[in-house]
């Protein structure tokens, strides 16, 4: 408990979203849309301790890296704690940003973990044919067209998409032993199997410390004066863009109409994409 009579004030960083799956209308966590909300949310306070809140189904395992790493370069830069609230869910990637806490915390619905990597396609073979479609490609390289949804699934491309899984997966868990540690309570097979647990049994497992929200255990830490700061994540995007005042009506020409409609269909296809990571997880 600290013995301070005035306010004491915690920044709160919010992660929000999949990683790394930007599109125009929704840009995603990256270490890009990040970094600058990071540097404020360690340099808010002299205050050790920042808050970090986790709600995240995954995403790029790079992004997730890099994101990761720059929180426990601030960490030890600035000599603060990190305490992690995991909300809805912490999953996969999510999870690879909730191990950069010194604490994780989650709500007793919370859903923790997938500690794994997965790769999804689609194979259209069938589809052509029955359309009389025939699919055309050239390359320079004799892998340069692997597991090409148009084309027959090889057995040698699929071993291949197998091994980098297994090295990527292999990053992941190095990551969770480093930063867990002893406080994991079951064997490999169980913890990095790409399963996920609501809060309870993720508690069992070691994946987090305990079951609280940001505002409770801030207070249980630093005394009942506490007040949060929500540090606010800059993201860019065509609705920032749109919604920015301007002096003056913009004038948008067919080409400038023919990129916002593109911008439109790609922020359809990609809000599919994580409508489904969201479902993994029930949500």
């Amino acid at each position: 408990m600290w013995p301070f009579s005035s306010a004491l004030k915690i920044p709160v960083l919010r992660l929000t979203g999949p990683i790394g799956m930007a599109a125009p209308l929704r840009p995603s966590l990256s270490l890009a849309s990040a970094a600058g909300a990071l540097e404020r949310t360690f340099s808010y306070s002299k205050l050790p301790a920042v808050a970090i809140v986790i709600n995240s189904p995954g995403g790029s395992p790079v992004q997730s890296n890099l994101i990761f790493n720059r929180i426990r370069q601030l960490s030890e830069e600035k000599k603060k704690k990190v305490y992690v609230f995991c909300e809805d869910v912490a999953a996969s990637g999510g999870y690879f940003l909730a191990v950069a806490g010194d604490e994780i915390y989650a709500d007793p619905s919370s859903v923790v973990g997938s500690i794994g990597v997965i790769a999804a396609s689609f194979g259209f073979v069938e589809a052509l044919n029955k359309l009389g479609i025939e699919r055309r490609v050239y390359t320079a390289g004799e892998n340069k067209s692997i597991l090409d949804p148009f084309k027959p699934a090889r057995e040698e491309d699929i071993a291949r998409l197998k091994a980098i899984q297994l090295d990527i997966h292999e990053v992941f868990k190095d990551v969770v032993r480093s930063r867990r540690g002893d406080k994991l309570k079951a064997d490999d097979a169980e913890l990095f199997s790409g399963a996920f647990w609501v809060a309870g049994k993720a508690r069992e497992l070691g994946l987090i410390d305990g079951i609280a929200d940001v505002r409770t255990r801030m207070r249980e830490e630093f005394g009942d004066k506490v007040v949060l700061h929500n540090i606010k994540l800059q993201t860019g995007g065509l609705l920032s863009r749109l919604r920015r005042p301007a002096l003056s009506a913009p004038v948008l020409d067919h080409e400038a109409l023919s990129g916002l409609r593109l911008e439109f269909a790609e922020d359809l296809v990609s809000t599919a994409e994580k409508r489904m990571l969201w479902q993994r997880y029930g949500l």
